[in-house]
């Protein structure tokens, strides 16, 4: 973020160059992890969307339920499939004698879904906790991505997981929901909010900065400031961030004051203002 000010005005009759404007000072604002979660909402929505377009529902049925096929149902016109419960046992969507219900789930005829969902987690979860340095960690990441997408597209999932003991991934319409909008409000409280509260203020000359949420903000000179941008994770840097980064600012030498600033948003843009506003107090820039 920064400020424009007009303490500069042209003279009478002088051109104005609508395009810059003065800054001198700058925030900058740095996040937690959680910003890095934003795929698995976003895949949940598109999950729950997709099983509810599916139009498919699943009942939940007591053990030792068999389904019987083509049976001819008395008042049912034509011969249908039916589920037949054990002696003594009801279905839990029909407690009352003579009531009537649909299965209330939405869920997937497949699990694939399920799968995307869990990979999705699995894949967020390290990559935001976890370094994974190199292009190497990259490329593994990326081919494994492309590997539970491609197979799902093939259909492969259901046989594969048949084949090891017959696991079945698959949770219904609102489980997705479930996860989705929860993490989605969180999301947007931690990024808008909570992330707030920690910031870095370069202004004439002073860097002011709140470390800690609750802390009192702190002001240091800017003379012999090195100011550093630190990107040793390309996956969670550039894939999930999309050109976030740490930025380090050290104080009165190589034995000064250490300031942190993780995961900071568009980071080469506010890198190269931010050693321009050092030397220069103030500076212009294009609006």
């Amino acid at each position: 973020m920064s400020t424009a000010t007009d303490s500069d005005s042209p003279p009478p009759g002088a051109s104005i160059d609508l395009k810059t404007k003065k800054v001198d000072y700058l925030v900058v604002y740095g996040h937690s992890n959680l910003f890095y979660w934003w795929p698995v909402w976003l895949v949940s929505f598109i999950l729950a969307a997709a099983t509810y377009m599916e139009g498919n529902q699943m009942a939940v049925v007591p053990g030792g339920t068999v389904v019987e096929r083509e049976r001819q149902i008395e008042g049912v016109s034509g011969r249908r499939d039916v589920l037949v419960a054990p002696e003594g046992q009801s279905f839990s969507l029909a407690r009352e004698t003579g009531q009537t219900r649909t299965p209330g789930m939405s869920v997937s005829s497949n699990n694939n879904l399920g799968v995307i969902f869990v990979a999705t987690i699995l894949m967020v979860a390290l990559s935001s906790t976890i370094l994974l340095r190199g292009l190497i960690s990259v490329i593994v990441v990326i081919t494994l991505t492309a590997v539970v997408i491609v197979f799902a597209l093939l259909g492969w999932w259901n046989d594969i997981l048949l084949f090891f003991g017959g696991l079945d991934i698959r949770m219904n319409a609102a489980g997705y929901l479930g996860v989705g909008i929860p993490l989605f409000l969180a999301w947007l409280a931690v990024i808008f909010l909570y992330d707030r509260a920690t910031y870095i203020i370069f202004d004439q000359g002073q860097i002011r900065y709140v470390h800690e949420v609750g802390d009192a903000e702190i002001a240091l000179q800017a003379d012999r400031a090195i100011v550093e941008k630190k990107r040793n994770d390309v996956f969670r840097h550039w894939l999930l961030g999309f050109g976030t980064g740490d930025l380090i600012i050290r104080m009165g030498g190589p034995n000064g004051v250490q300031i942190d600033l993780e995961n900071v948003i568009r980071i080469n843009s506010k890198l190269g203002l931010i050693q321009k506003l050092i030397k220069e107090k103030a500076i212009t820039v294009e609006s």
